[in-house]
C-alpha cells in the first residue's frame, strides 16, 4: 500500500490520561493506512499517543498502557516519595520507552510533517508549543504536557516550569489555524454533549498555586470556560465542512484501571475509525 501524504488539514490530539486509549484506536486505523499528516498539535496524554503515530508503531500505546497501568512502578503513591509524582517518571518516560517496550527513536525523528506539542508556562500560565522533534530520548515535553498538577511536579524545560498543556489549550485547533490549516481532523476523548465544569479537585489545585504561581492558577480556574468555547467553536467548524471529529460513544474514566475495559474503549476507537474510513479519506483528498 503506497503512503498517503494528506497536504492542507491538520491533527488535532486532546489529552485526558488513559481516556486516549480511545485515541490509539483511532491512529492504528490511519497507521493501517499509511495516512501521514502535515501538521499534528497535541496536548497532555494526546501527545503520547502522537509519538507513537509518529514512529509508526501500531498498538504500542494501547500495549504500554494496558500492560503498566496498574504496575506500581509506572502509576502508584510510592513515586511520590522518589519523584513527587504519582506516575513514576524515569519509569514511565525512560525505561519503559528505551528498555522494555522499544520505541523507534529513528522513526520519530524523521517523521515528515511538523509536530508540535503544548505546554503551559507557570510564569505565564500561557501555553507553549514546543517542536516534538527536539524532544530528548528521556522524553522531556511529553512529561511537562502531562504534567497534572498535584499528581505531577513542575517539568523544567530550559530555565521555565511547566505543567499539562491543557490547562491552558485544552484542544489546540486555533493553533493549527495560527499555522494556516483550514481543515481538521480531531480525535477528542469526551463524550457527545460533554461540557466541563470546576471541579473540587481542580478548585483546590487553584488554590494551591494561586500563591506561588497566580498566573497559572488563573488559567486553571478559567479552564472550563475555555474548553467550552473552544468546543462550540469546534461545532461550528463541523458545521461549515471544515472539521471531521472522532470522538468516543459513551464517557471514558481519565483514571481507568480496568485493563478489559481499556481494551474495549481501544477497539471504540478503532472500530469507529475503521468504519468511516472512506468518509475520512474524501475529507483529507486522498
Amino acid at each position: 500500500m503506497s503512503v498517503n501524504e494528506v497536504r492542507d488539514c491538520s491533527l488535532i490530539l486532546e489529552g485526558g490520561t488513559f481516556r486516549t486509549v480511545y485515541t490509539a484506536g483511532v491512529l492504528d486505523a490511519l497507521m493501517e493506512e499509511k495516512i501521514i499528516m502535515p501538521y499534528i498539535a497535541a496536548i497532555s496524554a494526546g501527545a503520547i499517543n502522537a509519538v507513537s503515530y509518529m514512529s509508526n508503531q501500531p498498538e504500542r500505546t494501547m500495549r504500554v498502557l494496558t500492560t503498566y497501568r496498574n504496575d506500581p512502578r509506572y502509576m502508584g503513591t510510592r513515586n511520590f516519595l522518589k519523584e513527587k509524582s504519582i506516575f513514576g517518571l524515569d519509569f514511565a518516560y525512560n525505561v519503559v520507552p528505551n528498555e522494555l517496550d522499544l520505541f523507534d527513536w529513528d522513526a520519530y525523528y524523521n517523521y515528515p510533517g511538523e509536530v508540535e506539542f503544548g505546554v503551559t508556562n507557570a510564569y505565564t500560565g500561557k501555553v507553549e508549543y514546543k517542536q516534538a522533534h527536539t524532544m530528548t530520548k528521556t522524553c522531556d515535553i511529553l512529561q511537562a504536557t502531562c504534567a497534572i498538577p498535584l499528581l505531577f511536579p513542575e517539568i523544567k524545560i530550559g530555565n521555565a516550569p511547566y505543567y499539562d498543556g491543557g490547562l491552558a489549550d485544552s484542544i489546540p485547533v486555533k493553533r493549527a489555524i495560527e499555522k494556516g490549516f483550514e481543515k481538521h481532523l480531531l480525535i477528542l476523548t469526551r463524550e457527545p454533549g460533554y461540557l466541563k465544569a470546576a471541579s473540587k479537585s481542580s478548585s483546590w489545585a487553584t488554590k494551591l498555586f494561586k500563591k506561588r504561581y497566580p498566573r497559572l492558577a488563573a488559567a486553571m480556574n478559567q479552564r472550563p470556560d475555555m474548553y467550552n468555547e473552544t468546543m462550540q467553536f469546534i461545532s461550528e467548524l463541523e458545521q461549515d465542512g471544515n472539521a471531521f471529529i472522532f470522538k468516543p460513544e459513551r464517557a471514558l474514566k481519565s483514571f481507568e484501571s480496568k485493563v478489559d475495559q481499556m481494551k474495549a474503549n481501544y477497539h471504540m476507537g478503532y472500530e469507529q475509525a475503521t468504519k468511516q474510513m472512506q468518509e475520512l479519506k474524501q475529507f483529507l483528498g486522498i
